[in-house]
């Protein structure tokens, strides 16, 4: 069952995927909602050249979470920083970048954050499913930023990013992207969606930053990287809605957590982008808070 840890192995030698990389490939393994890529890039390899063409984007929107087994790779970012890394190093590398493989030898790692969708087209991923999709962001974030100054509004950004990280990892939510000052999530189940948005809540409460949330379940399709459809329309919206601190739902999500133990109080009609007609909107109720 999804959601629930259990002991399994797979091996890279029977791989669930091969996915063609130019001159290079990965070798894909699905551990439950975990995929894990064994990557092999040959001598030569660029992913504006041996990438960029299949999946139709000027640089890799991909996040990279990985281990560099041998090699030498060298990365390039949209904002100018550059980076090398080599067999041995364990390495993040943002979306928007380019990369080659410098010198003789393949660069081979193992991957996590992208093995579920680095170098796949539209047909390879473009399934579409029922998901809960959680959106946050940080309430009156330029305010913030002035009134932090860049040097410790980067630090608190940073220490932000690493803990709502923890907790999608803890209730098993995938990140799909960040947006600057927050995340989009996608969860199997409501309920660990909601759990996670009000953990994410806690863990930022010592950072002097204040976080909304909100969730909407509907049908996505994850393609290339990202996930589209009309619920991630709604799921920004009801996240648009909630004040500092707070957790919204939409009706529809509402409804799935029907004997969870949650608790909720309506936060009035409201149009939701993607959907006809005014829908409710609830906030979770949480002891010893405001929301």
């Amino acid at each position: 069952m999804l959601g629930v840890p259990r002991l399994q192995r797979k091996n890279f030698d029977s791989p669930e995927q091969i996915r063609d990389l130019g001159r290079g490939r990965m070798a894909v393994v699905n551990l439950d909602e975990t995929a894990v890529g064994r990557m092999k890039l040959e001598p030569g390899w660029r992913w504006s050249v041996d990438v960029a063409p299949k999946v139709g984007t000027a640089s890799c929107q991909i996040r990279h979470l990985g281990a560099a087994l041998s090699g030498h790779l060298h990365v390039e970012v949209e904002d100018g920083s550059e980076m090398e890394i080599r067999g041995g190093d364990a390495y993040e590398i943002p979306p928007g970048h380019d990369a080659w493989v410098v010198g003789d030898l393949p660069w081979e790692v193992v991957e996590f954050a992208s093995a579920r969708t680095y170098g796949a087209t539209e047909e390879d991923t473009g399934v579409r499913i029922l998901g809960t999709i959680l959106m946050t962001d940080i309430v009156n974030s330029t305010a913030t930023l002035e009134r932090l100054g860049d040097a410790r509004w980067h630090s608190t950004l940073l220490a932000h990013n690493e803990r709502l990280r923890a907790q999608i990892d803890g209730f098993g939510g995938r990140e799909v992207r960040t947006t600057g000052d927050g995340f989009q999530v996608l969860f199997n189940g409501a309920a660990r969606g909601v759990r996670c948005a009000a953990a994410m809540v806690d863990a930022v409460g010592d950072l002097g930053i204040e976080i909304r949330a909100g969730l909407h379940t509907g049908e996505v399709e994850l393609a290339a990287g990202n996930l589209h459809g009309l619920a991630v329309h709604a799921a920004a919206r009801v996240s648009a809605l909630a004040g500092p601190n707070e957790v919204l739902v939409s009706s529809v999500t509402r409804d799935l957590l029907e004997g969870s133990g949650l608790t909720f109080e309506e936060r009035g009609l409201h149009e939701l982008k993607g959907l006809t007609g005014a829908r409710p909107v609830f906030a979770l109720l949480r002891p010893g808070r405001l929301t």
